[in-house]
């Protein structure tokens, strides 16, 4: 197990419903909700709160420094320590963890948010693309996604009925999940790019998560049972497309040696795999066999908000802890096309 100079914990979770559409909703009025609950779990004001991390994108909101205007849902008074990442909140959390590590804050308050209706996120997610080879070319998320189930299929690790099983199985957990966008059965529906149908795709939503993350002591007196973040680490794999092997993912193996999910045996896998084809490549990286629930929330495949669905996946993670429903726990979050940046993190409650 990866030793660190201070022990810290998720003490709260917090998440909105996802929806479809929240035009009526500023990016503010779906994140206030939020905040106030995961605030109201710990009975932290955020006064008390010692650092504050953010995830989201411009891109999204179609307006420069964009997350300036969700800090009015944090509050104006009194002044706060404050941070952003232009990426998922996952990553926000982790600048949290470091930020607690070096002692400068005792607890961490990490929101994260997306409003993906407003526009068409295919075309917006082309602009993370290399911008000499790639993003002139205009492949879209779902093409490249396709692209990567299909070598999957012809290296013989998967085939259609397979990733229709893996949407099937994740849509029926979720029907508990009173949070997720698809619950339920859900029709597999036509190719959106072939091997890839409707049911292998995430729904388009938007939505908002944040956790509290707290130290030692403080930790435990905030929560009956703290899911302590025991490793974490974060990888990238090469920009382009060309020089990687789409059906491995080298840089979420590596992520998760160095935050030592193999150090001891796991109970639950929350898998951010967007796409059905995606959980094939998690489940080898991460060596998970049938006995691990992968995805009990049902994962990005019945809610993917933008930005937060990493996020969300280290909170369900830490709420099973938190109830007694896992003792240790992985968490995975990807950013980029294909899984090209993956964040790892372990999560272990205390021994009864």
């Amino acid at each position: 197990m990866p030793a660190h100079a201070r022990d810290v914990a998720v003490v709260a979770f917090a998440q909105s419903d996802h929806l479809r559409r929240t035009d009526e909703l500023s990016e503010v009025e779906m994140l206030m909700p939020v905040l106030h609950r995961v605030l109201d779990a710990t009975g932290l004001k955020a006064g008390e709160i010692g650092f504050t991390c953010s995830g989201s994108s411009d891109y999204l909101a179609g307006r420069a420094f964009s997350f300036t205007m969700t800090l009015d849902g944090v509050g104006a008074w009194p002044p706060i320590s404050e941070s952003h990442v232009e990426m998922d909140g996952a990553w926000a959390l982790h600048e949290a963890w470091v930020k607690i590590q070096t002692g400068e804050a005792d607890t961490a308050l990490v929101y994260a948010y997306g409003k993906s209706s407003p526009g068409s996120v295919r075309d917006v997610l082309t602009r993370q693309l290399d911008p000499y080879y790639l993003a002139p070319l205009w492949p879209d998320s779902v093409a490249l996604a396709a692209l990567q189930a299909q070598a999957l299929i012809d290296a013989g690790e998967t085939d259609e009925p397979a990733l229709a099983a893996i949407g099937a199985r994740s849509r029926a957990a979720a029907a508990d999940n009173p949070h997720a966008q698809l619950r339920g059965a859900v029709a597999q529906g036509d190719y959106r790019v072939r091997p890839l149908r409707t049911g292998d795709c995430p729904p388009i939503g938007d939505g908002a998560a944040a956790v509290i993350l707290a130290a030692g002591d403080t930790a435990r007196r905030l929560c009956a049972r703290p899911a302590w973040i025991t490793g974490i680490d974060h990888r990238i794999e090469a920009h382009g497309l060309g020089l990687r092997d789409l059906t491995d993912s080298p840089s979420t193996r590596i992520a998760a040696e160095r935050a030592g999910v193999f150090d001891a045996p796991v109970d639950t896998a929350e898998l951010h795999a967007p796409f059905s084809s995606q959980e094939v490549v998690l489940r080898k990286a991460l060596r998970l066999g049938e006995e691990v629930t992968v995805n009990p929330s049902g994962g990005a495949l019945a809610a993917h908000p933008m930005m937060a669905a990493g996020l969300i996946r280290i909170g369900e993670a830490a709420a099973r802890i938190h109830r007694g429903a896992s003792d240790r726990a992985v968490a995975h979050a990807t950013s980029g096309p294909c899984l090209q940046q993956n964040l790892v993190a372990v999560l272990e409650g205390d021994p009864a």
